[in-house]
């Protein structure tokens, strides 16, 4: 009977993950933890953690590399992007990703936590190359944690570990008082440090296991080649681009062809907080300030909300299919990337990440901006 329980829900949730695939234009964009899970261990599969280096520590998708989104563009002390809009130069993003011992014929699955701007950077990054196959897990670390057969053995095992160490510890608390039940306390404090100890030794036997481990990246260098036809410069824009975009937009008003999507917190938009290396702060004048949080689905732990509940949010503010349009943030591969993704999701065909984004802008002061 249990069994058949079981069986019954996975069934249920990879239909509900079906449907909710089949929500958006371009399915082939995200992977559900799924499929996905499918596929860990396979060499000719790279897993890529777009979070920073210490929550990677922390825990990791199995045989999984980081590559930092934040630090995936490169732009000197200035913010000036010798070879924008590429993230990177060519040889420099050829070394970064053979290095991760990421090779061309690697499907490489972008993830993070779970709320997506990180693994869209990482996604970015790679189509923007002209990767032939990338894809984001939607859910990131957090979807295979809660599919994860070992991980919920674990957490089991986990809890009732608490349990017994909390016994231990109040056990030997009361033996301080006077006129404590020496033989009694004893007899418990027997008991709970063999269920304490028995308790770790299965944890570690599971955790030889689990999906997402702890500890520090392995990498096997490769060799990676970008080739220059193939890159996507229809996927990302520079500051020029965008200034253009801007002008058009401050002449035209809501007739523009352009939106230029300001997708960061208001502290940001306002000026209040100015990021590190970054000379002002404001934001790029005629921009539409969408946050990237309206697109992520916290409540559910999903990288997207739905295709519906997404397309309602570019309604509301006037984003519609026939324009050209711009995201940017504080470097591009992030929460800009976030909003250019869900875009692709939709089928909005003029889509592209401002790479460098506020780094580039606030840096250069023959650009305007407004507070």
């Amino acid at each position: 009977m249990n069994r058949l329980l079981t069986t019954l829900c996975l069934a249920a949730s990879l239909s509900a993950a079906n449907v909710l695939a089949a929500d958006y234009v371009n399915k082939d964009i995200l992977i559900s933890a799924e499929e996905a899970i499918k596929l860990i261990g396979n060499p000719k599969v790279m897993f890529v953690s777009g979070d920073n280096e210490d929550i990677y520590k922390l825990g990791h998708i199995k045989g999984s590399v980081e590559m930092y989104a934040h630090h995936l563009h490169h732009s000197d002390i200035d913010g000036e992007m010798h070879c924008a809009p590429l993230y990177r130069c060519i040889d420099d993003a050829e070394e970064v990703i053979g290095k991760k011992g990421i090779s061309n014929d690697m499907m490489v699955i972008a993830y993070d936590d779970f709320k997506g701007p990180n693994a869209t950077g990482v996604y970015s990054f790679f189509d923007s190359f002209g990767h032939k196959n990338v894809k984001v897990l939607n859910g990131g670390r957090a979807a295979i944690m809660a599919i994860d057969p070992a991980q919920k053995e674990y957490d089991g095992l986990n809890k009732d570990l608490k349990v017994a160490t909390k016994a231990l510890k109040d056990a030997k608390e009361a033996l301080k008082k006077e006129g404590a039940d020496k033989a009694s306390l004893d007899a418990t404090i027997a008991k709970a440090q063999a269920d304490t100890a028995d308790l770790k030794a299965k944890m570690a036997d599971v955790e030889k296991r689990l999906l997402v481990v702890k500890g520090d990246e392995v990498d096997t260098p490769k060799m990676y080649k970008i080739d220059p036809k193939k890159i996507k410069y229809s996927v990302i824009a520079d500051k020029n681009e965008v200034k253009h975009a801007m002008e058009d937009i401050l002449k035209n008003g809501k007739n523009s062809q352009y939106v230029i999507i300001d997708s960061r917190g208001i502290a940001e938009i306002i000026g209040e907080r100015k990021m590190d290396n970054v000379a002002r702060g404001g934001h790029v004048p005629g921009a539409t300030f969408i946050e990237w949080s309206q697109i992520s689905d916290a409540d559910k732990k999903m990288s997207f909300k739905s295709a519906d509940e997404i397309q309602k949010v570019y309604d509301n503010y006037g984003v519609t299919k026939d324009k050209t349009i711009y995201a940017y943030c504080h470097v591009g591969a992030g929460r800009s990337s976030e909003h250019i993704t869900a875009l692709q999701l939709l089928g909005y065909k003029n889509v592209k990440v401002f790479t460098g984004s506020w780094d580039v802008w606030g840096n250069d002061m023959n650009l305007p901006i407004k507070r």
